[in-house]
Parts: C-alpha cells; sequence; structure tokens
C-alpha cells in the first residue's frame, strides 16, 4: 500500500465517508451506551424494564421507583392521598362496572394485572381524577428487592377495548413522562422524600404500544425517589434532586425540544 504524501488532500468523499461513519459509531454505539446510567442506584443494570401481560405481551414501561419499606410506601401514599386499589374480585368487577356506567365514585378500583419479574404487581395505588373510576392516576409497584421498589405509572384516560383481545379494558394517556412527574411531584410535597434522581429505563421511546395497544411515548428514563424519616416526614424539608451525567441531560434536552416543536409528541389537549 502506498502512503499518500505529506500534504496531500483526501477526496472530499472520503472525508465525508468516515464522517457518516463517526456519526454512525456515535448514534448507534457510542452515544446510547451512555445513556445508560445507574450512578445513584445499583444493582440494577441489566433489568428488562418494562412489564408484560398475562398472555405475555409488552406492557406499560417500569418509569418509577421507589426505596424504602412497605410500611414507607403505603405511608407516603396515604400523605399524598393515593388510595391502595381493591384486589380484582367478581365484587370489585362489578363495582368498577357500576362507576364506568353511572359515573359513580370508587376511589380504590382494581387495577388489572400486570407482570414483571415473574410476577403481578405487589401494590397499586390510584387517584381518581372525575366522578367515576373511568379517569384516574394510577401506579402499580413490584419489591425487586428488601428495600427497592420498581413501578409502572400511568393516567386512565377512558374505558374502552383492548386491541389485542378485544376485553374491556382502561386505555391510558400516551404521555408517561407527564404522568411520571405528577406522581412524582405529588409524593415530593409530602415532605416523606430524601432524593430524586433518575436512572435509566427502556431508553427514549417515540412511538411504544403497551399490553392494550394503546400508544405511548417516554424519554426513557426511571424517576426514583429515596424515602425517609418513616410516617413522620422531614419536617417539610424539600427532597435533593441529585442530577444526570452531561450525556443524559443532552438527550433529555434533545428530547424536550423534540416534543416541544413537534405536534405529533405534544400534550395532548
Amino acid at each position: 500500500m502506498i502512503a499518500s504524501p505529506p500534504g496531500a488532500r483526501h477526496p472530499w468523499w472520503a472525508m465525508a465517508l468516515l464522517g457518516v461513519v463517526g456519526l454512525l459509531l456515535a448514534a448507534y454505539l457510542a452515544l446510547p451506551l451512555a445513556w445508560r446510567h445507574y450512578e445513584h442506584l445499583n444493582g440494577v443494570e441489566g433489568r428488562e424494564m418494562f412489564t408484560r401481560t398475562k398472555q405475555g405481551i409488552p406492557g406499560d414501561p417500569i418509569n418509577v421507583g421507589l426505596t424504602g419499606t412497605q410500611d414507607e410506601v403505603f405511608c407516603v401514599f396515604r400523605a399524598a392521598g393515593w388510595q391502595a386499589a381493591n384486589p380484582v374480585t367478581l365484587a370489585s368487577s362489578l363495582k368498577i362496572a357500576g362507576s364506568v356506567a353511572f359515573h359513580r365514585p370508587y376511589a380504590a378500583a382494581p387495577v388489572s394485572a400486570l407482570i414483571y419479574d415473574h410476577r403481578v404487581e405487589d401494590l397499586a395505588f390510584e387517584l381518581a381524577a372525575g366522578r367515576s373510576a373511568q379517569t384516574r392516576h394510577h401506579v402499580r409497584l413490584w419489591q425487586v428487592s428488601p428495600a427497592l421498589w420498581l413501578g409502572s405509572s400511568s393516567f386512565d384516560k377512558g374505558v374502552g377495548v383492548n386491541h389485542y383481545t378485544l376485553r374491556v379494558t382502561h386505555h391510558i394517556d400516551a404521555d408517561l413522562d407527564t404522568e411520571r412527574g405528577f406522581l412524582a411531584d405529588a409524593l415530593a410535597r409530602t415532605g416523606l422524600i430524601r432524593t430524586r434522581y433518575e436512572i435509566s429505563g427502556v431508553g427514549p421511546t417515540m412511538a411504544g404500544h403497551n399490553g392494550g395497544g394503546d400508544p405511548y411515548f417516554t424519554d426513557g428514563e426511571v424517576e426514583v425517589e429515596t424515602l425517609g424519616g418513616g410516617c413522620k416526614g422531614l419536617a417539610g424539608a424539600a427532597p435533593k434532586v441529585l442530577g444526570n451525567p452531561w450525556q443524559v441531560e443532552l438527550k433529555n434536552q434533545v428530547w424536550r425540544f423534540v416534543r416541544r416543536f413537534s405536534g405529533r409528541f405534544a400534550p395532548p389537549a
């Protein structure tokens, strides 16, 4: 192979090719690896970060986490005004059907089961958002270690038919990030949260679909809140917010820009 003489200029197409190769390496290898961050929480790297239905269909992604005891989890939701969901029984199923049909309140309506870590949710909480159980904020939680809970939070915007099984079900709002923030802020206001931070979840998703066939979009982060002080609180102290690596902040800024200027990803009215 004959080396190029000193000072020789490479063809423009060769420089362009090198640029394209560099861009592809950054887009598909370097940046995605940099976005995976667990600097504030050990032991979750490599976990699958989405749930499944009982039929094995990918469900809602994991987007929230709590560190603390079960008693502390109940305390913080109770302080935030959320209700523990009733288990699914014939009586609760009939009651939620009546709530939707006749616009009657049912603040502890059951939620459908999802599978994570090879089992259905350990706990579920909700906050009514209308006259009936048709619209509500809700979250499912799985205890993945003695002091760590991972969960999936979404907003039920109405009742309809599952696009895959044709069963009656709730349909979720597509904007998972706004709902994640709603829950995190509600818990933070209780004075029972010590720290807030993010870890990697499913990653940026522009056109996801859950187990009911409902579309969703998300920046792919999981917001984790550290509980503390038992049920007595921390004297109203605001939680400390732990920052992300610069690569993740850059990704989040790009995502917010896309959401702001693209009608496809704008929050629904």
